[in-house]
């Protein structure tokens, strides 16, 4: 049988290769001049492989459709991508979070073992053209007419014939890596419905004034609270890193939020009207009472300092001036003079630092994309088209999005396992 899988990426590379170990003709187009390009900058060149989570906790981290990714996790795990990478000669670790990383800490590492068993199982790597029509054919089954597919067409005009095919072209973010969205119109061309494409896992514009004065800064053990403050609710919570930037924040716990933040009802009004806010505590492993206390004693110390200078050993220095403004306690004003109104309100400060969220960053900052094909034109269990025979998706062309810690990789490697070996 001839299988065609048009996308280099991982869901792409796992599809050929799985195809091929079924003793099929394998050809993979690519359009780059290399495969991958997307993999080489995930978890900051690092590559978050997996997460170690049990499979039926990866469901829990998917706000996008994760109902439908059951039976790919089961077909294909995170203990299958990580024995795939060691018989490629390729061990990995763990670090916080339940990351799984390579223990080279380059994606290059990774790449080359997709490469490696690329030309093991000799799939016919075609690079530099792009597919710009799937071709198919109506048939009679039962009386009733159905499309098939047939090949694809390239954009030189040439025309390649194949039994099956499998779009694995990617969503629309970081499209100067190659996903500009162009399989959305592959699909949409023969029938397809496309969900709306919104920019996940992508950081957060919020109040530049506030955020610009501790550009640079990052926080590591923090705890994030997303509110709506027209309903008084709590839309999101997390524990772990973020940062601040020339435009708003960033960091894996902002990244994850934005995936759920963007499922929100009426979201872009709310965020337009400034009625939804991020608030950080800098301190969660303190209640206000025990910060109180180590605050008391840091002022003790401090006690014939003036209070600019009182906060070394509380907060990184690059803060210092945000959180003295906003307490209203007068930065000359002597420690010893500081009220116990004045502390509790820097107490209260540290454990809700509040800050206005204004949207989401561009698509082309996303690392990820939500929306995509219809999971119901899809057969979970194959990832075939319900739609046209022998026509196959995988990965993020799909409309299936997670949180950050490897979840978006795995389901890239789940379905495109899923879609080689049917």
């Amino acid at each position: 049988m001839k299988v065609i899988v048009i996308g280099g990426g991982p869901a792409g590379m796992m599809a050929a290769i799985t195809s091929a170990k079924q003793n099929n003709e394998v050809i993979l187009i690519e359009k780059n001049n290399s495969l991958g390009k997307k993999l080489l900058i995930t978890g900051k060149g690092r590559c978050n492989i997996t997460s170690s989570l049990e499979m039926d906790e990866f469901i829990k981290n998917i706000p996008g459709n994760g109902k439908f990714l059951y039976s790919a996790f089961q077909s294909y795990t995170n203990k299958d991508i990580i024995k795939f990478l060691k018989d490629n000669g390729l061990s990995v670790k763990e670090e916080r979070g339940n990351r799984i990383f390579p223990v080279t800490d380059k994606a290059q590492s990774v790449l080359d073992c997709f490469e490696k068993e690329l030309k093991k199982s000799k799939v016919n790597l075609q690079y530099g053209n792009k597919v710009v029509q799937i071709l198919v054919e109506e048939i009679k089954e039962n009386d009733n007419y159905k499309t098939r597919v047939m090949g694809v067409k390239l954009e030189n005009k040439e025309r390649i014939y194949a039994d099956k095919v499998i779009l694995a072209t990617g969503g629309k973010s970081y499209s100067v890596t190659g996903s500009n969205g162009e399989g959305y119109k592959l699909s949409k061309d023969l029938g397809h419905t496309i969900t709306d494409i919104r920019a996940s896992i992508v950081p957060l514009e919020a109040d530049k004034k506030v955020c610009q004065s501790m550009q640079g800064l990052s926080l590591r053990n923090v705890k994030i609270t997303i509110k709506d403050t027209q309903k008084n609710k709590k839309i999101y919570e997390d524990f772990g890193e973020m940062m601040f930037t020339h435009f708003g924040v960033s960091g894996p716990t902002i990244l994850s939020s934005s995936a759920h933040l963007l499922r929100y009802k009426n979201i872009d009004e709310l965020l337009k009207n400034k009625k939804i806010i991020l608030s950080i505590d800098l301190k969660p492993a303190l209640s206000e009472e025990k910060l109180d206390a180590r605050i008391l004693r840091d002022f003790d110390e401090f006690k014939n300092k003036e209070f600019k200078n009182s906060l070394d050993k509380l907060l990184p220095k690059k803060m210092h001036p945000y959180i003295i403004e906003a307490s209203k306690i007068l930065p000359e004003k002597k420690v010893n003079e500081i009220t116990k109104l004045e502390r509790r309100t820097l107490v209260h400060l540290i454990k809700n630092l509040e800050i206005i969220l204004d949207g989401f960053r561009n698509i082309e900052e996303a690392i990820v994309t939500a929306g995509g094909i219809c999971t119901k034109e899809i057969n979970p269990k194959t990832m075939e088209s319900k739609i046209v025979k022998n026509l196959f998706f995988a990965g993020e062309i799909i409309d299936v999005d997670a949180y950050t810690g490897g979840f978006n990789l795995q389901i890239a490697y789940s379905t495109g396992f899923l879609a080689g070996k049917n």
